[in-house]
């Protein structure tokens, strides 16, 4: 999977002398963390919530709260924003780009072609349409986790017996667990009494897997 599939075309975007206040209305009204910095269709940084937070000043008297909110009025997102800007390409894969935003610990990360912006990926994306779908959040049926199952030959038996037993597997994997191999299987039923008493029988040990949406 690539970038393109999932990242969010529709940027709201910014230009460098956007007043900082203003930037934060906007992040505030469109409910978002962050807003790209575009001079001229170009990428030239990034301005965050933090970033906002950072530059505003606190202060105890009247006198002093109306000269900093004076200076804060007048504080452009040129003078907060970060310029050093980790980007991907709308080739770039999904789990590239993954770990390109841990090595350098950011949540997002614009996505540029041909020196123009076209889109963004957050953690957002990541999660609601990659990891929610690989996981089933959200959908009906029982989890189990059966195991020491998730060893091939076990895993194609464990499967076989439920596709056998006319039960859909929505979604299945093996937790990384060092030296376990167990095995989750998120069935497409409420009722899972039959196939884990099977299943015990067969020899395993299995457990109803909690899940709350």
């Amino acid at each position: 999977m690539l970038v393109r599939d999932i990242m969010t075309q529709n940027v709201i975007t910014i230009t460098s002398n956007t007043y900082v206040l203003d930037a934060e209305r906007i992040m505030e009204s469109h409910k978002i963390g962050r807003l790209p910095v575009v001079d001229k269709e170009k990428l030239v940084g990034i301005v965050t919530k933090d970033d906002v937070l950072k530059a505003s000043p606190s202060s105890t008297t009247p006198y002093n709260q109306r000269q900093l909110f004076y200076l804060m009025s007048k504080l452009t997102v040129k003078e907060i924003m970060k310029t050093k800007v980790v980007t991907v390409t709308p080739e770039t894969t999904v789990e590239k780009s993954v770990a390109i935003a841990q090595k350098n610990r950011v949540g997002c990360l614009p996505v540029v072609e041909g020196g123009k912006l076209i889109g963004i990926l957050t953690t957002n994306d990541v999660f609601y349409k990659i990891i929610n779908p690989l996981f089933g959040i959200s959908e009906t049926g029982k989890r189990i986790t059966v195991y020491g199952a998730g060893k091939r030959e076990e895993l194609h038996k464990v499967l076989d017996y439920v596709a056998e037993a006319g039960i859909k597997v929505k979604t299945f994997w093996i937790p990384a667990n060092p030296g376990k191999y167990d095995l989750v299987l998120h069935l497409d039923t409420d009722d899972i009494s039959a196939i884990t008493s099977k299943l015990k029988e067969m020899g395993y040990s299995v457990d109803t897997r909690e899940f709350t949406a």
